[in-house]
């Protein structure tokens, strides 16, 4: 993957294709909803477009293999009209990633972390794969997660997964780590993942982060359609703190809080120059 010129910053853009999903389930459920959003993302910046068609939202319930692919197959025709944009599908079934890598996707976004079949499928297309995080499954995650020291455990999590995955034949160079923020996290274990991305660094691997309309952003309990704000806070905390991938739902407004973050940090260095 090439960076724009975000300061290196990928931009991945979601495109929910359910019913469900905890911010926008339900509006991109047919052809012509979908090419637009798609356009829109991609028009605003986007580097990545992560499509998924089951909600991994807390408490949700996995959809069929069939069900799945129906959903897919609403994108899949419009795929080789944005050649410049690199397409990840968030799926966890390795039929799933399969189909996706055979059309047009170069990405699995897999919120298991993946097993040796998703990582032989994921070789095999010479594409990449982020592992990612998750205590428990979408069902029963939120259920009082506990760590000890949770950014060990994620560090143990992925020395495990990484190994297994070159054990297979993955390439390193073909990894995308994510710690899973708000996947089996309480809200102090978000925070705290995100103060702390330098601590998966010595990995040498792109870190991703979503933040992007999560509950521990809420503020007054407001709701997600309201948490844009804190959404952008949490992204620049997480750029300033070492993230290479941020997964938004708002491209545009991501795009624009990044420059000016970059102007920030332009004048910080001509200023350190001066000393």
């Amino acid at each position: 993957m090439t960076p724009s010129q975000k300061n290196n910053i990928l931009i991945m853009g979601i495109l929910n294709l359910t019913p469900d999903s905890f911010y926008d389930g339900g509006e991109y459920l047919d052809n012509s909803s979908v090419r637009n959003h798609l356009e829109a993302m991609v028009n605003s910046g986007a580097d990545i477009i992560d499509v998924g068609a089951e909600s991994s939202k807390p408490g949700s319930e996995s959809i069929s293999l069939d069900e799945e692919f129906e959903r897919i197959n609403l994108i899949i025709p419009f795929l080789s009209s944005f050649n410049d944009t690199v397409f990840s599908i968030d799926t966890q079934k390795p039929e799933i990633a399969d189909y996706a890598l055979h059309n047009g996707f170069s990405i699995v976004n897999d919120i298991t972390g993946g097993d040796k079949l998703m990582y032989q499928i994921v070789s095999n297309h010479d594409s990449e794969i982020v592992i990612m995080h998750m205590k428990g499954t979408p069902e029963t995650m939120q259920l009082n997660p506990h760590y000890d020291d949770v950014i060990e455990d994620i560090n143990q999590y992925f020395e495990n997964k990484i190994s297994i995955a070159e054990g297979v034949g993955l390439l390193k160079s073909s990894i995308i780590l994510d710690p899973g923020i708000g996947f089996g996290k309480s809200i102090d274990d978000n925070y705290k993942i995100i103060n702390n991305l330098l601590e998966f660094k010595h990995f040498d691997l792109p870190i991703l982060i979503g933040t992007s309309r999560k509950s521990f952003l809420q503020f007054n309990d407001d709701r997600a359609e309201s948490r844009l704000t804190g959404s952008i806070v949490s992204m620049i905390m997480s750029v300033a703190n070492g993230v290479n991938i941020v997964r938004v739902h708002d491209v545009k407004e991501t795009v624009k809080a990044i420059e000016i973050y970059n102007r920030f940090e332009m004048n910080r260095s001509q200023v350190s120059s001066y000393e």
